[in-house]
């Protein structure tokens, strides 16, 4: 089977002396990987163009068992210029697709997840401030954009808005009012504190894509506390934990 994708490079390596493997997120598709046989030599083929970051036309075909994938053919479509020479900003790019990589993107998510790390790509080439969350408010983002997620803006137990702030439950994945919070604390449960203005942005963030993220400095309090919500939802829901270079499963 043959087929046409625009695919996005998550992660490129070598394989055998002039092979390539690739990680590729697939409009369409989802997250996939790919062979590019004599990939670091043909310019007819690949026109140089498989680096990671980079937007690519591709044909790719299943092999004849039908056990891997061959790109057959690719042409770039779009990539970063000046954030390749921004050691810093690329450092914030490989956070986040380390971690798309981790939580895995499936057919039905795939467009979303196609248009908002192309959205990323843009932020971090062209915005001159960014978020200093950057990459958490990626994890909250993606989370939602595969159906996960907490809700920011009522409270889980008893509907009343959250404009005072809410204490997020972990364990639960919930936001409670003062009120339901209360009831609760006789548990021992590990539980957050969100003033309102933490709120609201975490509900954009969940909702918009980064370059539409508010980029301001937060107060402190703020700061830490959608920090620490954010890490707590990823490792207790999704099962991912950051170390080092790359996500382990926890």
């Amino acid at each position: 089977m043959e087929w046409n994708e625009q695919a996005l490079v998550l992660r490129m390596g070598p394989f055998r002396e002039a092979d390539i493997w690739l990680r590729l997120l697939c409009r369409r598709r989802g997250m996939l990987t790919v062979f590019a046989f004599g990939g670091s030599r043909s310019r007819r083929r690949f026109c140089g163009c498989l680096d990671v970051l980079n937007t690519l036309r591709c044909r790719i075909r299943t092999s004849r068992d039908g056990r891997f994938m061959n790109l057959e053919e690719a042409s770039l479509v779009q990539g970063p210029q000046a954030l390749r020479g921004n050691w810093r900003r690329m450092g914030l790019a490989t956070n986040c697709l380390r971690f798309l990589e981790a939580l895995g993107v499936g057919e039905e998510a795939a467009a979303e997840a196609f248009v908002l790390l192309e959205d990323l790509r843009a932020t971090l080439e062209t915005q001159p401030e960014l978020p200093g969350l950057l990459p958490l408010f990626f994890r909250l983002r993606l989370a939602a954009v595969l159906g996960f997620g907490p809700r920011f803006t009522r409270c889980d137990r008893c509907g009343q808005n959250l404009d005072e702030g809410a204490l997020f439950a972990v364990d639960e994945g919930i936001c409670l009012c003062r009120h339901c919070a209360a009831a609760r604390e006789s548990i021992n449960r590990y539980g957050v504190w969100i003033p309102g203005q933490g709120l609201d942005l975490l509900s954009r963030v969940q909702q918009e894509f980064p370059s539409r993220w508010p980029a301001q400095a937060l107060p402190g309090e703020v700061r830490r506390a959608c920090a620490r919500a954010i890490d707590g939802f990823v490792q207790y829901h999704l099962g991912l934990a950051w170390e080092g270079r790359y996500f382990r499963r926890v």
